[in-house]
């Protein structure tokens, strides 16, 4: 079937340093053969430049994109574009909406009223899904009025991380960790996603935002779904949306009191708002009613210059007798794969036990597909199992809307820290 991709945004960061390059290496592995890529602009698109500027080989992408000039503002070019697209029922479209939010939710109107709605056509968001629970229910009401939930793919790049997909492969297909899995064996779970680097210029996005918003609303609970979610039967990966969403869905809403907000020093100035109490650092502490998961605390937490770049799930298992409790690491990035912390004899006369970290880097000598290839490869074939589901949406600002309530009325100013720190 051929495929148009369209790039609603195509000259802005996000094309340039993921999209491009992930078609790039989509075309040049050559798992998707009928595609062409159509960049919409208000301008004339100049295509060579775009690719120079996101570092693509023109060579792959320039005999198949194109570009289309019109003012996403005026509903009547949206007809223009059907008819540019001209789709039969050998063809399909793949709109990619790579604009904020707010923008988001009136392209998709405009594309329904213009017709563009039809059962061939998928639109692809980028997160943030709303703001907090009344503007995301907002979106969602306002996108189901033109589009099946079956042709909406909302995009939280973290689950197509090969190691986030490998946490439900190491669950499902071992029988060390499927039997050990619940509150029975498991005293903690901690996932955190820290950044070395702060804002770097995005102060009017990040004021708008913040680390709860940005990171741990979607990304963070997403991976907590996974952790938490009932198993596949069979490995099934069409199961997988369900099943975290039901895994979101059985989570206590937060509780402010075990939540903590900070900024490091020196924020409000680069974001040009002295005095600003946008969060770079957040910590939340989670609990679940399913039987599961009982007693367990679910801690996330994200930030903003800090001490190292990394993004983990960590699992703590729980001491028996004698036996000293063990702890089990996912990274997801920058170095994929599973770290597991033993105690064995320290060497010697004597019998005492020593700690040893086991590490085991997922293969490098092939070459790991991106996470945005993997999303439009899916995307492309109909596969929804990297992909957030509205109800999971929802569900997840229900478990934090406390959290942003508290802080809304809270005249406690937000906690400062110093660039740099490890943990807060």
């Amino acid at each position: 079937m051929k495929t148009y991709l369209v790039i609603i945004g195509v000259t802005g960061d996000l094309s340039r340093r993921k999209l491009l390059p992930a078609l790039a290496e989509i075309v040049k592995s050559g798992v998707e053969k009928d595609l062409e890529i159509i960049g919409v602009s208000r301008r004339k698109l100049d295509v060579a430049g775009i690719l120079q500027a996101s570092g693509s080989d023109a060579g792959l992408l320039s005999p198949i994109m194109s570009g289309f000039t019109m003012d996403l503002a005026q509903a009547d070019e949206y007809t223009k574009l059907k008819e540019h697209l001209a789709l039969d029922e050998n063809s399909q479209a793949l709109i990619y909406l790579s604009v904020p939010p707010m923008a988001a939710t009136q392209i998709v109107e405009f594309l329904g009223r213009a017709g563009l709605n039809q059962p061939n056509v998928k639109v692809l968001l980028e997160k943030p899904f709303g703001v907090d629970l009344t503007s995301a229910e907002e979106m969602i009401k306002r996108i189901e009025q033109y589009f099946d939930e079956s042709q909406i793919y909302r995009i939280d790049h973290y689950l197509a991380k090969e190691m986030a997909q490998n946490l439900v492969t190491a669950r499902g297909g071992n029988a060390l960790f499927a039997m050990a899995w619940d509150n029975h064996s498991i005293e903690k779970i901690e996932i955190k996603a820290y950044e070395t680097l702060g804002i770097e210029g995005r102060g009017e996005f990040y004021e708008q935002t913040g680390a709860l918003r940005d990171v741990l609303q979607g990304h963070l609970m997403q991976l907590l779904a996974l952790t938490i979610m009932r198993m596949p039967e069979a490995f099934d990966w069409d199961e997988v949306p369900e099943l975290r969403r039901h895994a979101l869905e059985q989570l206590e809403r937060a509780d402010p009191s075990h939540s903590l907000r900070a900024q490091y020093e020196g924020y409000d100035e680069e974001a040009g708002n002295p005095g600003s109490q946008v969060e770079t650092f957040v910590r939340v502490e989670l609990a679940s009613r399913d039987p599961l998961w009982l007693g367990v605390p679910l801690v996330l937490a994200t930030g903003k210059a800090m001490g190292e770049k990394t993004t983990e799930i960590r699992i703590h298992f729980r001491a028996r007798t004698d036996a000293k409790g063990n702890q089990l690491v996912f990274r997801i990035q920058p170095h994929e794969g599973i770290m597991m912390e033993l105690y064995l004899k320290r060497p010697g006369y004597e019998r005492e036990l020593q700690a040893h970290e086991f590490s085991m880097p997922l293969e490098t000598t092939t070459r790991l597909p991106d996470a945005y290839e993997q999303v439009l490869v899916d995307a492309i074939r109909d596969r929804k199992s990297l992909f957030t589901g509205g109800d999971e949406v929802l569900e997840s600002w229900r478990v934090l809307q406390p959290i942003l309530d508290a802080w809304d009325m809270s005249d406690t100013p937000v906690q400062v820290y110093n660039k740099g720190a490890a943990e807060l």
